[in-house]
């Protein structure tokens, strides 16, 4: 048949594949209970398990749908989905597809499989502790449809839950169903199917149709399959008589209503004549008990613990003193009967004196502390009448339970979350300090925090460069891994000197080794500490060989000038220098020799301009100095750092004790 809630495709709107529609979804918080113990979460899985199943449980559904209709519709296979599709976004929306795809394979059956998928959702996935949260609506299939009305508007209400989405029992064998997808109504319909059979073990006719004037509103009428143009007969009232008007009485003829109903309003009262005999039992007492009273007989003590108030004797007129204190009554199990499903069951009330029959009526409700204990005692929601606010409790009471172990679980992950930012911490402190392994102090924190870094120039910069003599030659006869041993130790010699001195490490490229000073803190010294070092490099060449065992040679070069200095590179950015002084210092090094330390005129000339630092500075032949360099009249020339020495300190003393008080020196005078 053709589906009356499918537009044609021109004017369907199809859902989005991802979406997150508000309020369909309930977030369902892992509880901290026994896997058996029934809660509310467990309700709201069952519910939504009609009203918005999950990806997964659809998945399931069609699976099992598609081995058992293929051959019925060949097309059917297409329903089928790669889990992975829809598990790598959170809220992808499965159903919408499965419209979409019963619209373009088969218009006319699309209803049909809709329910047929319904049937199967029920089928795979109602089992364990999701049947037995939709058995405790009720007995019967018509109290089962009146407490999913209750149920579900006290759950949309904890959860705040605002869409029209929800149930309401219409009257015997009638439900209306709101939601703005037509899809998930037929669902719906397949769903009540394979409910009343699984929990009732009752087939029904259920017609769908659409409520006039409401085009969300769809209405479901049950029926037996055996006579489908009758509803179920099930709790169908007494019809009212015509009512008669009478005048206020206290007769108890003239009450407007008979014991029946009562009994059907009240379901957990009782009424106790002066023996304290049961003479009426609400349809709660009844379901227990009638069948053993004739067995037993109708003492109230046979049945009932009065356990409240305390020190309360079983005579009539003492119960009757005492009708003003609130009762506590324990359900007892009848005698011989071990399988009693309410023993231990308490209700709460109270008693009244009714002085026209003198009798005491007793009316309360049963004292639950949530839905496990209600269907640990056998009794069902539909068993707590809709007046009864111990319904609302007990749902209330199981979301403050979620709400407990909630806040608890805050406090677990407030914890854990302290942690991780304490070790998040701890990892930034590595991260920062690597950065200052890599760039200049000022760079780092600039790049820590994302800032734009741009150029500078940097006047009076003391750049140095170094090489081994003979490189070439000692690599053709090691093997790499010699070489690289060999240079890890020198080096690692020179970047403590480099942290000693507090000069920027520029660059390491094979044997050529570049700093500067000048750049991050500048110095009237930055000069001198870069000859200090210099001359601790050539020192510290003397303690290291080649695998040949021949002593290690280098030359060094040092410039004073401008430079520029800049981050080059996103990956793996690189801090680098610019300029012509860059270039002069590294002809500085190639004009230099085997353990010699080239030395610019403009670098001599910061090394002389302060008293009290004695450099041993040589001449060279001008015709040394690079032709690079600006001599326009010719009168300047290079030298050879030979040493130095504090006056502070005997000439005999090794150099680099010298060293060492000249930078305690500069270090008291704070120009460091």
């Amino acid at each position: 048949m053709a589906c009356p809630f499918f537009r044609r495709a021109d004017s369907l709107t199809r859902q989005p594949s991802v979406i997150a529609e508000p309020g369909t979804h309930w977030a369902l918080e892992e509880e901290e209970l026994s896997h058996d113990a029934l809660t509310l979460t467990h309700l709201q899985m069952a519910i939504q398990l009609l009203t918005a199943p999950s990806n997964d449980d659809l998945n399931t559904a069609v699976t099992s749908l598609v081995a058992k209709y293929r051959q019925s519709w060949p097309n059917i296979h297409k329903l089928k989905m790669d889990p992975r599709t829809f598990k790598s976004c959170a809220n992808y929306d499965y159903l919408a597809d499965i419209q979409e795809l019963l619209l373009k394979m088969d218009e006319a059956s699309a209803s049909e499989i809709l329910v047929l998928l319904g049937e199967e959702l029920i089928t795979c996935c109602c089992t364990g502790i999701i049947e037995r949260a939709f058995r405790c609506l009720g007995t019967d299939l018509q109290e089962f449809l009146g407490s999913l009305d209750g149920v579900y508007d006290v759950l949309k209400l904890q959860e705040e839950d605002v869409t029209d989405t929800g149930f309401v029992c219409a009257g015997e064998g009638e439900l209306i169903f709101t939601s703005e997808r037509p899809v998930i109504a037929w669902l719906l319909l397949g769903s009540l199917k394979a409910l009343t059979r699984m929990l009732y073990k009752v087939d029904v006719n259920i017609k769908i149709e659409p409520v006039e004037g409401d085009a969300r509103r769809y209405r479901y009428l049950f029926s037996l399959v055996k006579d489908s143009s009758q509803t179920l007969q099930m709790g169908r009232p007494t019809p009212i008589p015509e009512t008669v008007q009478r005048s206020s009485s206290s007769n108890a003829s003239d009450l407007q209503m008979n014991s029946s109903s009562f009994c059907k309003m009240f379901p957990w009262h009782f009424i106790m004549n002066e023996q304290l005999e049961l003479v009426q039992l609400g349809r709660g007492f009844s379901k227990l008990y009638k069948p053993y009273l004739a067995d037993f007989g109708n003492l109230a003590s046979t049945y009932f613990d009065f356990k409240r108030p305390k020190g309360l004797t079983m005579k009539f007129r003492d119960i009757v003193r005492r009708t003003y204190t609130p009762f506590l009554i324990g359900l007892n199990s009848p005698p011989g009967v071990s399988d009693f499903p309410a023993i231990g069951l308490e209700i709460k009330g109270q008693m009244v004196h009714c002085p026209e029959s003198n009798s005491l009526l007793f009316i309360g409700s049963p004292f639950l502390d949530g839905l496990d204990g209600l269907t640990c005692n056998g009794l069902f929601i539909s068993d707590i009448p809709l007046h009864d606010a111990t319904r609302e409790v007990i749902l209330v009471g199981e979301q403050a339970r979620a709400q407990d172990g909630l806040r608890r679980r805050m406090d677990k992950l407030k914890s854990r979350i302290e942690e991780a930012n304490s070790a998040v911490t701890k990892e930034r402190k590595k991260n920062v300090s690597l950065l200052h392994l890599i760039f200049p102090a000022e760079i780092a924190e600039k790049l820590w925090l994302g800032s734009s870094i741009d150029a500078k120039t940097y006047p009076d910069v003391t750049i140095l460069f170094s090489d081994i003599v003979g490189f070439t030659g000692i690599c053709s006869r090691a093997t790499p891994f010699m070489v690289i041993s060999m240079l890890e130790g020198l080096y690692k010699d020179f970047d403590e000197f480099c942290d000693f001195f507090d000069v920027y490490k520029v660059e390491t490229i094979g044997d050529a080794y570049c700093v500067a000073s000048g750049l991050h803190r500048a110095s009237i010294y930055d000069a001198h500490k870069v000859a200090w070092m210099a001359l601790k490099m050539i020192d510290a060449c003397s303690k290291h060989i080649t695998h040949d065992g021949e002593q290690i040679k280098m030359r060094i070069g040092l410039h004073t000038g401008t430079v520029l200095a800049g981050v080059v590179g996103r990956k793996m950015p690189r801090y680098c220098l610019f300029g012509h002084s860059v270039t002069i210092a590294n002809k500085f090094e190639s004009g230099s020799e085997a353990v010699k330390i080239n030395v610019s005129p403009t670098t001599k000339e910061w090394l002389t301009k302060h008293e009290g630092f004695d450099f041993d500075l040589q001449p060279r032949d001008p015709s040394c100095l690079p032709k690079e360099f600006p001599n326009p009249n010719g009168t300047e020339t290079c030298y050879f750092l030979e040493g130095y020495r504090n006056s502070a300190l005997e000439s005999g003393l090794p150099l680099v004790a010298h060293i060492d008080a000249a930078m305690k020196t500069i270090s008291e005078g704070g120009d460091a």
